[in-house]
């Protein structure tokens, strides 16, 4: 899954970006409203982190502007301002969390995991796909009770597929999603992800899961 970050505080912007990323998110970082603008402009993202005060657009106009994109993304808003008419503000703007500094990381990563949940309808933690269950809480993945140790990459991957199960995916919806601008790989990178997943998810299992749809893109799916 894919978010931005727009914080003003670039010591503080590192710190969650690290954090983020380390729950296996890829993550794209914008240190003013401007750069928050260009960078909804040009990429899909799952979520964003945003910081209000902030200069150039502060976060109640780059709220907007998302919103005005693709108004099904979930917004943190990040802020010192804590009172409660800017807590209702906030929320009232279209927000869907309001977390006030300072905070815990712990508290702010567990807050982005409920509204992913919130925006694909999933009421726990854990997607199944027929035998297959992921937990994005504790990070496992199993299928038929065996343990499947995936990379980084693969996770998200899997993740971002089971979160929209039974829908094609096309290459630059995968890419977009699991790659942040930071990437410099091969153009066939999806293909050789996706190649890894099969040999993990399905390599011995007599139903496929992970299927190719022929000049559209990719599609997990547990349906005949």
């Amino acid at each position: 899954m894919r978010i931005l970050i727009a914080e003003d505080d670039r010591d503080l912007c590192t710190i969650i970006a690290k954090k983020m990323k380390s729950c296996d998110y890829s993550v794209d970082t914008a240190f003013d409203g401007r750069e928050a603008f260009e960078y909804i402009d040009v990429a899909d993202y799952d979520a964003v982190i945003l910081d209000i005060m902030m200069p150039e657009h502060d976060g109640f106009e780059v709220l907007s502007h998302i919103k005005a994109k693709n108004p099904a993304i979930p917004v943190l808003f990040l802020t010192a301002r804590d009172s409660i008419d800017d807590r209702v503000l906030g929320l009232d703007s279209g927000a869907s969390d309001y977390l006030i500094k300072p905070f815990s990381l712990d508290e702010l990563s567990a807050r982005v995991r409920v509204m992913l949940r919130a925006k694909s309808s999933n009421v726990t933690s854990v997607l199944r796909v027929g035998d297959l269950e992921l937990d994005t809480t504790k990070k496992t993945v199993i299928r038929s009770g065996r343990i499947i140790t995936l990379s980084a990459k693969e996770y998200s991957l899997l993740e971002y597929m089971m979160h929209n199960s039974d829908i094609i995916l096309s290459r630059s919806q995968i890419e977009d999603h699991i790659w942040d601008f930071t990437y410099e790989g091969g153009t066939n990178v999806v293909d050789v992800y996706i190649s890894y997943l099969r040999k993990k998810i399905d390599e011995g299992c007599e139903r496929k899961l992970i299927r190719t749809i022929r000049g559209r893109g990719y599609m997990i799916s547990d349906r005949q």
